[in-house]
Order: structure tokens, then C-alpha cells, then sequence
């Protein structure tokens, strides 16, 4: 069995050329980081132990990624995979190098909701996660499309409730 937690970014400043001309530069607002780091907690709570946290390489991904990692503890693994605007194969085969490890996959919006999609067996579907939410899959055997079991989605505000 893999167990796979997605987690989008916490929130992040609006776009804006003139400040941050590579959008992967822009970061988290003050807000952001202080909201995300009480759902952390929250979430460091539904985490096994041994969960590895991968990132995108996207300055808020990892910022949102170290906050959950000095809450859990760990390391954080940047993966390229997790970019914004990678696609979900490329996920899955990030998951397939990793093969019945339990991973968190800190990334973007609408990536991780195709990717859960994907994963549910829905591409049709339209899944979106708040930023600084949640979900978790499971795979019982190999990570592929269509095999994952929806086991909770949750919003940063009831992390945030999560004692």
C-alpha cells in the first residue's frame, strides 16, 4: 500500500510582473505563513512519521513544504515534477520511483487537482484544493491512474480546528 497526501501551497502574493518577473520566485504573504503554520500542526497530526515531504521547486511550494517540515520533522526532496503546469503523468511517475513509501506532494493548483482526478479515476472530474488544504490517497498496489482510493479532503481551516 502508498499512501500519498497532497498538500497545495499556502497563500501566496498575487502575481505581479514588476516584483517577481519568474512567477516560481513569488512567495507566500505574512498571512500565509502564519495561517499555514496552524494548519501544520493540524496536519502533522494525520501524518504518518515516516512521510517524506517532496516539493515543487516554486519559492511558495517550498516555503509551505519547510513550514509542515518544522512542524513534522524531516527533509524536503525538491522535485521538478512538481512544478506548476507539470502534468500528471509526470506525477505518477514520480510516485512510481517511490513505490510504498508514504509521501506528502506539495505543490499547485490546478496540477494537484488533475493529478488527484487522475488518480481517482475521474479526469473529467474538477477537483480543487484551497490553498494550504489537503487531501489523501491510497494506492494498494502500484501508483497508476484510476487506482487510488479518496480517503479525506480537507481545507486549511479545519486543519487549522485539528487538536
Amino acid at each position: 500500500m502508498m499512501r500519498v497526501f497532497l498538500l497545495r501551497h499556502a497563500i501566496a502574493h498575487d502575481r505581479d510582473r514588476a516584483r517577481w518577473p519568474d512567477d516560481s520566485q513569488r512567495p507566500l504573504t505574512a498571512i500565509g505563513k502564519r495561517k499555514f503554520r496552524k494548519a501544520a500542526r493540524g496536519l502533522a497530526r494525520l501524518l504518518p512519521k515516516a512521510a517524506r515531504i517532496l516539493t515543487s521547486p516554486y519559492v511558495r511550494a517550498r516555503e509551505t513544504a519547510g513550514i509542515l517540515a518544522a512542524v513534522h520533522g524531516g527533509k524536503i526532496v525538491e522535485c521538478p515534477e512538481l512544478g506548476h503546469g507539470e502534468s500528471a503523468r509526470a506525477v505518477f511517475e514520480l510516485l512510481r520511483v517511490r513505490a510504498g513509501q508514504t509521501v506528502v506532494l506539495v505543490g499547485h493548483e490546478p496540477d494537484l487537482g488533475r493529478f488527484l482526478a487522475a488518480a481517482a479515476g475521474a479526469e473529467s472530474a474538477r477537483i480543487a484544493l484551497k490553498k494550504g488544504g489537503a487531501a489523501c490517497i491510497e494506492f494498494a498496489a502500484r501508483p497508476l491512474a484510476g487506482r487510488a482510493t479518496l480517503r479525506w479532503l480537507v481545507t486549511p481551516r479545519m486543519l487549522r480546528a485539528i487538536r
